[in-house]
């Protein structure tokens, strides 16, 4: 197969790193990966892997980029891919737009992974006009068959994001000297059990009510640390002055740990007794919840959107109601002394995301009598 995936830009993100992965799936087992965005700092590992990138400026929301839809249909006039493979909603429209003028007896097949909950308008409903779109969880799903199901040629299908396990395993240690490191850096985290709590720095991420957890627990636990790990965007740090004024107000500042945004999380996770996915509305997914899992480490989640489908199916222990501070707590110490672990289940594993995406991209070239060898 030739599949052409399109994205906005290849910098950091889940939308990224689903492409990327996929990408090098795709070329380890013997297809065509081409890549098509504005661009990014990801493009050198993309093409290190063995994909090509064609930089086309399909970001920008604006009518301007109508312009760019004559240019994408001749680019894809000229590639021939069987699978067209779209991310994003600004790509999707205009992948959309070039791909319907195209013959429908010849074109390629038209396929988008709805990755979020997208606001409720006609410009989202895009994402579900392809031949089959894909949702990342059932969350996702519903939502779609919920407020777009007149634009759906078919049910979508759940694909789950999924880890690569040969980076995130039970039994994955820190390189030698790595805790050591981190101590010297923040010294309140010596000999202390880690309740880690990773994210952006935004209001509905729950780190308002990981504070007061703390806050809490420092009445009946001497020996742990909380630690919040994930950066803030630019315009977002205000919110993380009012939380720093939180943790001072309260009086735990030396019981809570700001860590910023770090590139060796699965070392924290590794490290930590207890992982916190708190946010406070519906997310389409929950990776953080799905890692600490294929590590070992137990997960406290909220049983609301994504990350609770995640822990259903890898740890239901560390289910807690959306809000609930008395069961927030009250299972926190429950699991501090006990030696319950997460498994993982397999439908969260990047080698079933290929499998079942690659067994779509072949159900509709087969529909179409375009499958090849």
């Amino acid at each position: 197969m030739k599949v052409m995936q399109l994205l906005p830009a290849l910098n950091t993100g889940g939308v990224e790193r689903g492409t990327l992965d996929l990408a090098r799936a795709l070329v380890q087992a013997g297809h065509q990966s081409l890549v098509v965005s504005s661009g990014g700092k990801l493009v050198t590992q993309l093409q290190g892997e063995g994909s090509r990138h064609i930089t086309l400026p399909i970001h920008r929301k604006s009518l301007t980029s109508l312009s760019t839809v004559r240019p994408l249909r001749r680019l894809i006039a000229s590639e021939q891919p069987d699978i067209l493979h779209v991310r994003s909603r600004i790509p999707a429209w205009l992948t959309y737009l070039a791909w319907r003028k195209l013959d429908p007896r010849t074109r390629p097949r038209l396929v988008t992974t709805a990755h979020g909950l997208y606001s409720i308008s006609p410009y989202s409903a895009i994402m579900a006009r392809s031949e089959q779109v894909i949702a990342i969880s059932e969350c996702v799903r519903d939502y779609l068959l919920t407020h777009y199901a007149r634009y759906l040629q078919r049910p979508p299908q759940v694909i789950y994001r999924g880890v690569d396990t040969g980076e995130f395993y039970p039994h994955l240690r820190p390189p030698a000297g790595w805790r050591q490191s981190v101590e010297q850096e923040f010294p309140q985290l010596a000999s202390k059990r880690w309740l880690l709590l990773p994210g952006r720095l935004t209001r509905w991420k729950g780190q308002e009510d990981f504070i007061r957890l703390v806050h809490r627990l420092r009445s009946h636990r001497n020996d742990i640390q909380g630690v919040i790990l994930g950066g803030a965007e630019a315009n977002k740090r205000h919110y993380v002055d009012q939380l720093k004024q939180q943790v001072k107000t309260l009086g735990i500042e030396d019981w809570l740990t700001f860590v910023g945004q770090r590139s060796d999380i699965r070392y924290w996770y590794c490290e930590s007794d207890l992982v916190y996915n708190l946010s406070r509305r519906p997310e389409p997914f929950g990776r953080t919840v799905i890692e600490s899992a294929a590590i070992g480490t137990p997960i406290i989640g909220y049983n609301l959107g994504g990350p609770a489908e995640s822990l259903r199916a890898c740890f239901p222990e560390g289910l807690v109601a959306n809000g609930n501070a008395e069961q927030l707590f009250e299972k926190t110490l429950e699991l501090l002394g006990s030696d319950a672990k997460p498994t993982l289940d397999s439908e969260f594993t990047l080698d079933t995301l290929v499998r079942r995406t690659l067994s779509l991209y072949k159900s509709l070239l087969n529909e179409s009598g375009k499958a090849r060898a």
